[in-house]
């Protein structure tokens, strides 16, 4: 089993994204941008200690890009290159950088295997999950996230929740299924018109045939999925993994027998859950009461 803290998924900071930012999954790209601000550092014959005041950024900062850890920020290039003689060499350098935008790294194994699953099992009971969501919707949690996130954020993560939403269209083979609590709609996230949308594009994706959309009541005596939410996958090897989401953590899971535990619990939530066809027949109707 293998986990990762800080941040999740579908959230309000979600999108893989830790809060503040964070720092991405190390590339060989970040890596050799690092050495060149480095080397060139060294080569001006600045010390770390000192280069950060001159590009007005921490040294923990400055250390994370030099080795490779952080996506270096537009300002911090063009600050870097006046503090090093602009060569230039900097700015051609970022051009090159690849990293998966908007997805932290402890989230992108999950992202891996999840565009190239045969099997895609997902139940929410705090809000709709990223794949479902409305551009509307998203933005709603990533501009009320706490801290709060500046622009270019919130656009990385809808660029990356929006890249990940392609899946639903783009692998007519692989098999859906979702399992929603029906408070999730009644709450009115984002106010009635977000709300509305979301239902109708909730609608629209369920008629796939490749995709199973269950919701579960709001009444219900029994229910096999209170420890939380969980998403299971099925690879093209038939290896089945989990990913759980809390509140500041993502734990990837491939422990075999917590992976069975949770696909019991998913079966049984399969049978408590709304058949398809009153789900969608809830749906429209909250979304008529609207």
């Amino acid at each position: 089993m293998a986990g990762g803290t800080v941040g999740t998924e579908d959230g309000a900071g979600t999108g893989g994204l830790p809060p503040g930012g964070g720092e991405p999954e190390v590339s060989d790209s970040l890596r050799t941008f690092g050495a060149v601000v480095q080397a060139l550092r060294e080569h001006a014959g600045i010390s770390r200690e000192d280069f950060a005041p001159l590009v007005r950024f921490s040294k923990h900062t400055v250390a994370s890009i030099e080795l490779g850890r952080r996506m270096p920020d537009p300002t911090f290039v063009e600050r870097a290159e006046e503090a090093l003689g602009n060569t230039g060499a900097l700015r051609k350098a970022v051009r090159h950088l690849s990293r998966q935008p908007g997805l932290a790294s402890w989230f992108r194994q999950w992202a891996r295997l999840e565009a190239v699953a045969i099997n895609l099992y997902t139940y929410e009971c705090r809000l709709a999950p990223g794949l479902l969501q409305t551009e509307g919707y998203a933005r709603t949690l990533f501009v009320n996230q706490l801290p709060p996130l500046g622009d270019d954020q919130i656009e990385a993560q809808w660029t990356a929740r929006a890249e990940r939403q392609r899946l639903l269209w783009e692998r007519p083979n692989t098999a859906y299924s979702f399992i929603l609590e029906e408070q999730l709609f009644l709450r009115r996230t984002g106010g009635v018109e977000v709300t509305r949308e979301l239902i109708g594009h909730v609608l629209e994706v369920a008629e796939q045939r490749n995709v199973e959309l269950q919701v579960m009541p709001q009444v219900r005596e029994t229910h096999a999925g209170l420890d939380g939410p969980m998403r299971l996958l099925e690879t093209p090897e038939n290896q089945w993994f989990a990913y759980c989401e809390g509140q500041e953590s993502g734990q990837f899971i491939s422990d075999s027998k917590v992976v069975s535990m949770l696909q019991m619990r998913y079966a049984r939530m399969r049978s408590q859950a709304l058949t398809l066809e009153d789900s969608l027949s809830l749906l429209r109707r909250i979304q008529g009461d609207l």
